[in-house]
């Protein structure tokens, strides 16, 4: 987050309050998760909130039975 919103927003932008930092950098936030694709290498294009939600069943199909003892 370092690298890539607060280097960049502060060479841009001066911002008069934290609460209009904090606008920008929950706008970026959502960008960053539900719009862009993911580069991971399983991701396939989809966006880090696809990729969560996908695994989440999965992880709820495959690994929750084995913690509870149940195959």
């Amino acid at each position: 987050m370092l690298e890539e919103f607060y280097r960049v927003v502060f060479r841009k932008k001066i911002y008069p309050s934290i609460t209009a930092l904090q606008s920008d950098l929950d706008e970026w936030i959502a960008a960053y998760n539900e719009v862009r694709p993911h580069q991971g290498r399983w991701c396939y294009g989809k966006t880090p909130m696809q990729t969560l939600r996908d695994a989440s069943a999965l992880s709820r199909e495959k690994l929750l039975p084995a913690a509870w003892g149940r195959t």
